[in-house]
């Protein structure tokens, strides 16, 4: 039966789905950098679709190829003409709509530097941690078991029912990891702050291009939200000085409506991604209790609850927010989890800790010493 509770060790390709980036993360950057290409595909379909974005009303007595050409003109300077109460000329740049396309492509560049920086700053440091601490953990539930192994051993090999029970004892109570370096390890990444310090920095340049986005919005979009028509002048250069050219050309914005489809799904949706962000945030100002109440039946290993009063803000509290993202990776939690459950349903009888404690209690054997054995002692010990 303990032969059974033994995880098999990994010789293999260690860890190939290792998750580096948390499920709320992932979500972000496939809406944050794939939402503004979907709707440059988008912009691009409707200009294919529907011919060119732009229709002037020119002159009844212009050919085809001149109405051509003022469609041309139109677009390329998009600029409107009127005049102001004082009847001065006065210009105003449409350059919103030529430039949508790209823009939401630089757009979708600059959401995607934050993961970058992630990818590039912190992956490579928390791979290797997290294959280090998932390895030992399985490790320290190996040994857990191997103990008791050993204890029963001793219990079939010696006659004396002592030996046993001092063994036991130990077990509880003295450090059995020949090299506790997973213990020092995490009060290390305690004192470290350099994967904290990338994960709150990749969320704040988050959150500081989402506001540029409703900066770039308000300012240049809804200024030509609503104008769907617009006076151009072609008379400039050859045609300034020919008198049948007029002076004003109506044209019309076919393309208004993508533009505002754009500016509200995107002001909607980045909206929707600011309370995920800063959710995010949020998660680095407590600890995961659960996963280290868990751990915390590995005898002597009772490091993380010493330190969890601490300020959660540190590389040990994102390893653990990574290592619940990886929850399949770790093999030995499952069985722990199993256990703990059990040790619930039992500890009205049993004075139940560690997991040695109920895997000696599986075993046929009772976890505390008889009282003939101990009134016993007491008796050769007055």
């Amino acid at each position: 039966m303990l032969s059974d509770a033994l995880l098999p060790d990994r010789r293999g390709p260690r860890l190939k789905g290792l998750h580096l980036e948390l499920p709320l993360d992932r979500m972000v950057k496939f809406i944050a950098v794939g939402f503004p290409l979907l709707l440059m595909s988008l912009a691009f379909a409707q200009e294919f679709s529907s011919g060119p974005p732009i229709r002037c009303f020119s002159p009844s007595n212009f050919s085809i190829r001149q109405a051509a050409y003022v469609d041309g003109s139109c677009w390329d300077s998009l600029i409107h003409h009127e005049q102001d109460e004082l009847g001065q000329n006065k210009m105003k740049s449409l350059w919103p709509h030529k430039a949508l396309p790209y823009s939401l492509l630089a757009l979708a560049v600059v959401m995607y530097l934050p993961v970058l920086l992630w990818q590039y700053a912190a992956q490579p440091a928390l791979s290797s941690d997290l294959l280090f601490i998932i390895s030992e953990l399985d490790k320290s539930y190996n040994r857990s078991i191997r103990l008791v192994q050993h204890m029963l051993k001793i219990r079939q090999k010696s006659s004396d029912p002592h030996v046993f029970w001092d063994e036991l004892e130990k077990a509880r109570k003295e450090r059995y990891f020949e090299f506790p370096l997973l213990e020092r390890y995490l009060a290390c990444k305690q004192r470290s702050h350099s994967l904290v310090a990338t994960y709150l920095l990749r969320n704040s340049l988050l959150l500081l291009f989402t506001s540029a986005i409703y900066l770039y919005l308000g300012h240049f979009h809804l200024d030509v939200f609503f104008q769907e028509e617009f006076s151009c002048s072609i008379k400039t250069g050859l045609l300034s000085d020919e008198t049948h050219v007029p002076h004003l050309i109506t044209c019309r914005l076919t393309s208004l409506s993508i533009l505002q489809i754009v500016s509200l799904s995107s002001l909607t949706i980045y909206t929707l991604l600011v309370p995920v962000i800063i959710y995010n945030l949020t998660r680095l100002c407590r600890w995961d209790k659960r996963l280290l109440s868990i751990y915390e039946m590995l005898p002597a290993f009772d490091l993380l609850s010493r330190k969890m009063l601490g300020c959660p803000i540190n590389d040990l509290n994102v390893i653990l927010l990574f290592l619940r993202a990886n929850i399949s990776e770790l093999n030995s939690f499952s069985w722990l989890s199993v256990l703990c459950v059990l040790k619930d349903t039992t500890t009205q009888k049993h004075n139940i800790d560690t997991v040695v404690d109920f895997m000696t209690l599986l075993a046929g054997l009772e976890p505390t010493k008889p009282k003939h054995l101990t009134q016993r002692v007491c008796d050769e010990n007055p």
